[in-house]
């Protein structure tokens, strides 16, 4: 199970937030059964958007990161809730590359969708500037919702290519902030190890996040534990085969003695005989 923790500056206006997504990247790596190039990639994701999932307020909100780079890999999508629970999933989990830069690419966009119980979600995209996620997601905060925001993301591998440590942190300064807050802060975050060494070395999520305050009066604000967690049901795959239309559900009842549908999220399989199909049509009038 993985663990969040949030600290604050003494002003107030220096926020950190470090996870120990170990156990988190190692479920990844367990459902998929990835090459380790995406397994780094999705370990990023998943650290990434549960950090910024633990911002949101409400129990209901939901936060997607997407990442659409034109690389190997495809479509890199992640799934928080307010917890920090986090799903994920990759276009291609078998493809290959020499490091996550040009496994993701960088001909594309990085999204970011927030639904908060509004009419409409929020939505923001920038333009990808490099495979690099963690540097695409702090030009996200600064171009799109315009907050000073740094992360670092990191995965650690064994000599079996296992992993073996995986994490981040995000910094958020929140104006006004002295000068020397900030040069405070930029010499805190040079100094930082990687986060897969330092969490191999025993470093906590506390630990790694009042570091990043040091000499700025921080304090834990809170802390919990976040997960791996897929949310899919055969309910709702109910409901994603009734929206194919009466048309298809027909053509699949009388084509095929079962239909199969699989999570992208967990791999969990939904097997539909031609019965349960037609059941699905008359519910569907």
């Amino acid at each position: 199970m993985g663990k969040i923790v949030r600290a604050l500056s003494d002003t107030g206006g220096v926020l950190c937030a470090a996870i120990d997504a170990t156990d988190i990247v190692s479920e990844i790596e367990r459902l998929f059964d990835a090459s380790p190039a995406v397994v780094a990639a999705l370990g990023r994701m998943a650290a990434a958007a549960s950090l910024m999932g633990g911002m949101l307020k409400y129990e209901g909100d939901r936060l997607t990161v997407k990442i659409n780079g034109g690389g190997k890999c495809g479509v890199l999508t992640a799934v928080s809730d307010y917890r920090g629970n986090v799903k994920c999933c990759a276009g291609d989990p078998k493809a290959d590359a020499e490091d996550v830069e040009s496994l993701v690419g960088c001909d594309g966009n990085l999204t970011v969708i927030k639904d908060m119980g509004l009419k409409e979600p929020y939505v923001g995209q920038i333009p990808l500037s490099s495979g690099n996620i963690a540097r695409v997601l702090t030009e996200y905060y600064s171009i799109s919702e315009q907050l000073p925001t740094v992360f670092t993301l990191g995965i650690l591998f064994d000599e079996n290519s296992k992993v073996k440590a995986a994490g981040g942190y995000m910094v958020q300064v929140v104006p006004p902030i002295s000068d020397d807050a900030v040069k405070t802060l930029d010499e805190n975050l040079s100094n930082m190890d990687e986060i897969g060494k330092m969490l191999e070395e025993n470093f906590t999520p506390e630990k790694i996040a009042l570091k990043a305050l040091s000499g700025l009066g921080g304090e834990v604000l809170d802390e919990w534990n976040a997960e791996y967690r897929c949310d899919c049901s055969r309910e709702r795959t109910e409901s994603i085969l009734v929206s194919l239309g009466r048309k298809e559900l027909a053509r699949l009842a009388e084509e095929q003695e079962t239909t199969e549908v699989c999570c992208h999220f967990c791999d969990k399989k939904y097997i539909f005989n031609s019965d349960d199909m037609l059941k699905l049509l008359k519910k569907g009038i």
